[in-house]
């Protein structure tokens, strides 16, 4: 992805090669990250600073009282991704949360697979996608229903009216449900759009065009009332994203006005927070 404070580096900023297949399973859990204005990854190798009696624990009793312990993993923590089991097994404790420095390195260099969830926030998200699908029949027909109320959950409500940011009732700004484990002073924020978002299959990257366009919206709408240097924006490869069928692409800000955050988000509130 390209840097997103977008009057810092041209869009046309070519990114290093990284992993087209593999990188799930990569084993760089960023509890160990530091936020320094260079940030490095450590090594996963590295002996973690645990108790025994952590060490010990299945991933699916990390993070939870011993009387909520259960014999088998639940279902909503089977057949998850090898990096999601190496977040789960961390302690919360030992989770150093990501700061604006590393936020900000993390997309400059395209190492947008090393943002993570708190240990125990990915747990609840993973059983809150369970209860969703169960609940809803999918997670699009509840994001497009219940979070942004521009239908009944087909696919025929994703129609836009034209060009990508053309119209404003092609797009909606809300709160990440379940965002990133960051410091506090950082909000996560996604975009949804109704049109496309170009990309290249070929790199699983958007294409010069679409970072175009989308650092023309971000311009316009966070630039004119924060300092490009405290907004950020991002689009997950495809093989990263959890929610496939509506378009997005993220966005985090380094301290923004709560005046400012009501307004363009229309006074949303995370889903998990209102239900």
């Amino acid at each position: 992805m390209p840097p997103t404070t977008v009057a810092a580096m041209p869009t046309t900023t070519a990114f290093p090669p990284r992993q087209r297949q593999g990188y799930l399973t990569e084993k760089l859990p960023l509890a160990s990250v530091t936020d320094s204005p260079t940030p490095t990854i450590s090594n996963h190798n590295a002996p973690k600073e645990e108790a025994p009696e952590e060490t010990s624990l299945p991933y699916w009793l990390m993070n939870i009282p011993q009387s909520q312990w259960t014999p088998t993993c639940p279902s909503y923590l089977r057949d998850i991704s090898q990096k999601n089991i190496d977040i789960l097994s961390t302690p919360d404790h030992l989770y150093q949360r990501q700061g604006w420095n590393l936020v900000t390195e993390l997309v400059r260099t395209n190492r947008i697979d090393r943002f993570q969830r708190l240990p125990s926030d990915l747990r609840r998200y993973l059983e809150y996608k369970e209860r969703i699908i169960a609940e809803h029949g999918s997670i699009m027909r509840f994001v497009v229903k219940e979070r942004l109320r521009w239908g009944e959950g087909r696919q025929s409500d994703l129609r836009a009216k034209g060009r990508p940011f053309e119209f404003d009732e092609d797009l909606r700004i809300l709160h990440n449900d379940w965002p990133y484990g960051l410091e506090p002073d950082i909000v996560h924020l996604v975009v949804w759009t109704k049109f496309p978002l170009e990309e290249d299959p070929v790199v699983d990257d958007l294409t010069p065009r679409a970072r175009r366009e989308i650092d023309g919206f971000v311009r316009r709408t966070f630039h004119a009332r924060m300092a490009p240097e405290q907004v950020t924006w991002f689009r997950n490869w495809r093989s990263l994203k959890s929610v496939h069928a509506v378009e997005h692409f993220h966005v985090m800000l380094y301290r923004p006005p709560p005046a400012f955050l009501e307004e363009i988000t229309r006074g949303d509130c995370p889903a998990h927070v209102i239900g």
